[in-house]
């Protein structure tokens, strides 16, 4: 071997490198917002992006470092749900946290990266820190999506529908998404699940066996323009098409579109990350509950994927697609084909419940609230969206949210 770095030293600079690449990006999706902005919380399930910013540090200050607080109020401030830490502000009140300000937010996590690069240029980091200091990389990721998903929910509540920031170019000539075909599957035993190497969440683990029926997967996920006629056949009138839970929420809530779309002059019109914009017929429908993209598999004639059917269809195609990186924050017309384009654009409902895979074992200690918790009451998406980041995202990758959650970039795409 050269007089090169020991292999440990290159291990420590890469993951420096990446925990910074990772920790930037974050401030900078905060970057276009006012700290009026970054305070606005506009429903329990959403938070404000000054308590993300917050909440991210902590954890890589409590969890990784193992550190006294820099302020001891932050572990009741910016604790979410582990209760093996101790008591924390309501969810729903994060918004009334006026203090600590915005620079005081800011000047903790400038502490808890300085506290971070001591620990990797030290070597003062466990093999267990390392594996911690991983998933928080993966945590806060998670939390940039949700910045954009929970800051386009508060401004899309301003009577002006402001913009969160102007496009750095003008859009180009709509392109038309390309025609949906179907591609077969045989039934077989197959393995899903993540491999016990390399990085993964622990509801994705361990890799098991399942039967699958034969099907088919649609090669790209439903348009608006399909569910234009969806709405215009009456789709929101029609109670056969609905589950029963759907169907109450439909009434309750009034729903006769998907989320930031209305109607104004005969136009349909939805609120984006860039301001008020007519409803683009090419594009990924978004923002759908479960409940609805049921009801339009239903109406179709097909019905949604299950998750094992989704993960084989995705397991030999590439993470390529529409993220965060593009700079779009929102879904653009699938143009690819005749193949399966799986990952990006939109997360894709399935039909199956978030459950634990057989032999699951969640993570020790407090992380072990991470997911394990949450395995109930709650339905699975796959395959990321234009605001996932894509280094995070992978064929085994399980989200999950309530049937009823619309404030995500949550799509269908049609199984059979």
């Amino acid at each position: 071997m050269g007089r090169g770095r020991k292999p440990a030293e290159q291990t420590r600079e890469k993951l420096a490198d990446r925990y910074h690449a990772v920790r930037v990006a974050t401030v900078a999706l905060a970057a276009p917002l006012s700290p009026e902005d970054q305070l606005l919380q506009s429903m329990p399930d959403a938070s404000p992006v000054k308590w993300h910013l917050g909440h991210t540090s902590w954890f890589f200050e409590k969890l990784v470092l193992g550190a006294k607080p820099l302020c001891p109020d932050y572990d009741f401030l910016f604790n979410s749900y582990f209760e093996a830490i101790g008591a924390r502000v309501a969810r729903g009140a994060r918004g009334m946290l006026s203090r600590p300000s915005h620079d005081e937010v800011l000047a903790y996590r400038d502490h808890v990266d300085e506290g971070i690069d001591g620990a990797l240029q030290g070597g003062r980091l466990s093999p267990r820190q390392l594996q911690l200091l991983e998933l928080g990389l993966n945590h806060e990721q998670q939390h940039q999506e949700l910045i954009l998903t929970d800051v386009k929910h508060a401004l899309s509540q301003n009577p002006l529908r402001p913009a969160y920031r102007t496009p750095k170019r003008a859009p180009a000539a709509r392109p038309r998404a390309a025609a949906v075909t179907w591609k077969a599957f045989p039934e077989g035993l197959q393995w899903i699940g993540a491999e016990p190497e390399g990085f993964a969440f622990d509801n994705e683990r361990p890799r098991h066996r399942v039967f699958v029926e034969a099907f088919e997967l649609a090669t790209r996920t439903v348009t608006c323009g399909e569910y234009l006629a969806f709405i215009d056949d009456g789709g929101y009138r029609r109670p056969e098409l609905w589950l029963s839970d759907g169907w109450a929420a439909v009434q309750t809530q009034g729903w006769r579109a998907p989320l930031y779309w209305e109607e104004a002059q005969g136009e349909w019109l939805h609120f984006t990350l860039f301001g008020q914009r007519p409803v683009d017929s090419e594009e990924p429908v978004c923002h759908l509950s479960q409940y609805e993209a049921d009801a339009y598999a239903r109406w179709a004639g097909a019905r949604l994927p299950t998750e094992a059917e989704w993960e084989l269809a995705a397991r030999d195609v590439p993470v390529e697609g529409n993220f965060v990186e593009s700079g779009r924050l929102h879904p653009a017309p699938a143009t690819r084909g005749p193949g399966l384009a799986l990952f990006g654009d939109v997360w894709e409902w399935t039909q199956s419940a978030y459950a634990p895979y057989p032999g699951f074992r969640p993570e020790p200690g407090a992380v072990s609230e991470y997911n394990g918790k949450f395995m109930s009451g709650q339905l699975l998406l796959r395959g990321g969206s234009c605001a996932s980041p894509a280094s995070h995202l992978r064929a085994t990758y399980r989200n999950f949210f309530p049937p009823i959650a619309r404030w995500q970039f949550s799509g269908l795409r049609l199984a059979r």
